[in-house]
């Protein structure tokens, strides 16, 4: 297996930005206007609606990211370990995706999920039935303890029984675990929807405004030129700056780091370089498909993810079949492992874009694709396979590092701050799928128990 580096890098590692005395202070500052830092954006607001709100968004437009380069599935909750924050949050953020999505007049359907598998693969799937029997509802869950009905029903079929769900499918495919609860929803009306909410909340989203340093900030800290209401908070400094303009210092009483793939990047702005987080990128390519053995399909398709003897689906799902909400299907993502230290000459923090070079789709990952699409679907053509987009999934791990969790993590600027558990620094780490349908959840995880003093 080739070796991949994880890159690690910190805000402001070239010393470019000198320290500024702040000049605002607000309750709540979220970094990162993707998915994950629109639902926490979104609670604070409705759960704190007389405290002030910051959400900043280095793009001209939220969800310019990871949250706009995915496969728009609601997932059901099915791969992961059963105790993980994985599980739990994407089984509960996926009754609140549904909800929401019902509420707010969003586009989308729960069409369901076919997990295949040939006749050696009978035991993962047998496998996931009997765990999906046997999750627990996760927390925050209506009725949490006195229900009984399964969290996540499955139905195993073999034989004709799959045919009659996919006449398309191979011969070759004897078994599949059918998984209703997963669906796919128009993401970007979804993002669209919670940015509506936080602006009628009165909170602010600062387009094109790009955190550049942070600070902790301590009230026995009297600095020079700062009004005495200021030197008198705990917190963090976010100096942040839009194109053409000189940074902007804002005193953040509690900081959301919901900045996905430069989450790593704002956490080691202010660690020791000894405890610094490295960050690992998977490049993930998706083909549109036009042709011919497809034309019965109805529900989306995931192949058993190659396993080994000893591993799981941690990496990746496999590169399986969905569908958009116009019916029109897509294959992937598959999964590359891409090296920053191919692209990385400056050594300073502007390295950690470098993924933004490698987003352009290419033909030279079709074939590979379609020899694993036709292990399921035979018919289709290499001819009907044109590359659509890429996106990029941020990994706390290298290659066959196993399984690796959802990171929530927490910072204080000082001890006495950490004693009162007052004035945090949240961090989502390592955010990739689920991290759609889970984002409501982890939202809800965040503002009510993270900050409200819960462990996890």
């Amino acid at each position: 297996m080739r070796v991949i580096k994880g890159l690690v890098r910190g805000l402001n590692d070239s010393g470019r930005f000198a320290y500024k005395e702040p000049e605002v202070a607000v309750d709540y500052v979220v970094v990162g206007g993707g998915i994950i830092g629109l639902a926490i954006a979104q609670r604070l607001s409705k759960r704190f609606p007389d405290q002030s709100l910051y959400l900043l968004e280095r793009h001209k437009h939220v969800g310019e990211e990871i949250s706009s380069r995915n496969s728009e599935v609601i997932h059901s909750g099915l791969y992961y370990p059963p105790t993980s924050l994985k599980t739990s949050l994407c089984l509960r953020g996926r009754d609140m995706m549904y909800d929401y999505c019902k509420q707010k007049h969003i586009p989308f359907k729960q069409v369901g999920k076919l997990v295949v598998a040939h006749k050696d693969q009978h035991p993962y799937v047998e496998s996931l039935s009997r765990k999906s029997r046997e999750l627990k509802w996760p927390k925050h869950s209506p009725n949490q303890l006195t229900r009984d009905d399964l969290i996540l029903p499955t139905e195993l079929l073999y034989g004709d029984a799959i045919r009659e769900k996919e006449p398309d499918l191979s011969p070759a495919i004897t078994a599949a675990l059918w998984c209703p609860k997963t669906g796919i929803v128009d993401s970007h009306s979804f993002m669209a929807s919670l940015e509506t909410d936080i602006l009628e909340l009165d909170s602010e989203i600062v387009y094109g405004s790009e955190v550049v340093r942070i600070d902790a900030y301590k009230k026995s800290k009297k600095a020079k030129g700062v009004a005495d209401a200021l030197a008198a908070e705990d917190g963090w400094v976010v100096q942040t700056r839009s194109p053409g303009t000189e940074p902007y210092a804002i005193l953040a009483r509690n900081l959301i780091n919901a900045s996905g793939l430069s989450s790593a990047l704002v956490l080691n702005s202010f660690l020791p370089k000894e405890k610094r987080i490295p960050m690992y990128y998977a490049r993930g390519s998706y083909a549109s498909y036009r042709g011919p053995g497809v034309s019965h399909v109805k529900h989306l398709i995931y192949p058993c993810p190659f396993t080994g003897p000893n591993a799981h689906a941690f990496e990746s799902l496999g590169t399986h079949l969905t569908l958009d909400l116009d019916g029109k299907i897509r294959f992937g993502p598959d999964i590359e492992w891409i090296d920053p230290l191919a692209s990385t000459v400056k050594g300073t923090e502007e390295d950690a874009d470098f993924w933004m070079k490698m987003l352009k789709p290419d033909e030279s990952r079709l074939p590979d694709m379609h020899r694993a699409v036709t292990t399921y679907l035979p018919g289709v053509t290499l001819e009907g396979l044109q590359p659509d987009y890429v996106g990029i999934r941020p990994k706390l791990i290298p290659p066959g590092g196993g399984f690796q969790d959802f990171f929530i993590r927490t910072d204080y600027p000082d001890v006495d701050a950490e004693r009162n558990k007052k004035n945090l620094m949240v961090s989502l780490l390592g955010i990739e799928s689920p991290g759609l349908t889970s984002c409501l959840a982890i939202a809800e995880r965040v503002v009510e128990d993270v900050l409200g003093g819960e462990a996890l």
